[in-house]
């Protein structure tokens, strides 16, 4: 298993994870490429591959707190947990959502994860990002049309005539993104 395998697996959602701690993006950068270095250095301690998505995660989350305590920060233990979904082999629409997130732009991904899963409001997105309150709302906007169409595309969804997004999950094979 190589580091570049490791990165290509989950340096998005450890970015998006160290991001929801630090609340800043180029202190997020620089602790992924410690975060790397560290798995790069140590991945061949790691026993069980089974168990590569907690370890990657707790490398993480080590690396962050360490930062907190570097820079004589506030990180409370609840803030820094990390939960992790059960592994199943059932194609859910979790795992259609999660292709589909992975194939927004950066300009669309980043607005819509720190409003919609963070549950910053959007003129708080604007100051952090440095952008145009307009600009993040459009932005946002766009994302979740581009998700809507994400699941109209993947697995054959449909918009109701109350412009609600219908339809059931494809079986993992006959899905277009998740594949």
């Amino acid at each position: 298993m190589t580091t570049q395998y490791i990165w290509n697996l989950y340096a998005e959602d450890v970015k998006y994870f160290i991001l929801s701690k630090v609340q800043d993006d180029f202190v997020a950068d620089d602790l992924l490429q410690d975060t790397f270095i560290k798995i790069h250095t140590k991945k061949d301690s790691l026993k069980d591959a089974s168990k590569l998505k907690a370890w990657v995660f707790s490398v993480a989350r080590y690396t962050v707190l360490d930062y907190f305590r570097k820079h004589k920060l506030a990180a409370s233990d609840n803030d820094t947990e990390v939960v992790y979904p059960e592994d199943t082999s059932e194609h859910t629409e979790a795992d259609c959502l999660h292709g589909i997130l992975k194939s927004l732009p950066k300009k669309y991904k980043l607005p819509l994860y720190l409003s919609d899963i963070k549950g910053l409001k959007q003129q708080e997105v604007a100051a952090q990002l440095g952008l145009p309150l307009a600009t993040v709302k459009s932005q946002i906007q766009r994302a979740r049309k581009q998700i809507a169409q994400g699941f109209m595309d993947c697995c054959g969804f449909k918009i109701n005539d109350q412009g609600y997004l219908v339809g059931e999950i494809k079986e993992r094979e006959d899905c277009k993104v998740c594949f």
